[in-house]
């Protein structure tokens, strides 16, 4: 759990680099967002808490994060043009 507000940017900053995986991803970190602002207080509550556990999740459970595993074979697929090869 974050315990100052240069932590929840840290966090914040980490999360939104993966933001584009996360659905909804804006709604699930306002209430984090919400605790950076200059005039607020920080006041860490139950929907911060809910906010930073979902998002957590969400980058730990989700299969396109996880480094495959060398033992088991796994197919590669990805968009490219014949130009950028």
């Amino acid at each position: 759990m974050p315990e100052s507000v240069s932590e929840i940017r840290i966090f914040l900053g980490l999360a939104g680099y993966y933001r584009r995986f996360i659905e909804g991803f804006s709604k699930l970190a306002l209430p984090l967002t919400q605790l950076t602002r200059k005039d607020q207080a920080f006041v860490w509550n139950g929907n911060c808490e809910k906010s930073f556990q979902e998002l957590k999740g969400r980058l730990t459970t989700t299969p396109m994060l996880i480094l495959p595993d060398a033992k088991e074979s796994f197919v590669v697929y990805c968009d490219a043009s014949k130009m950028g090869l």
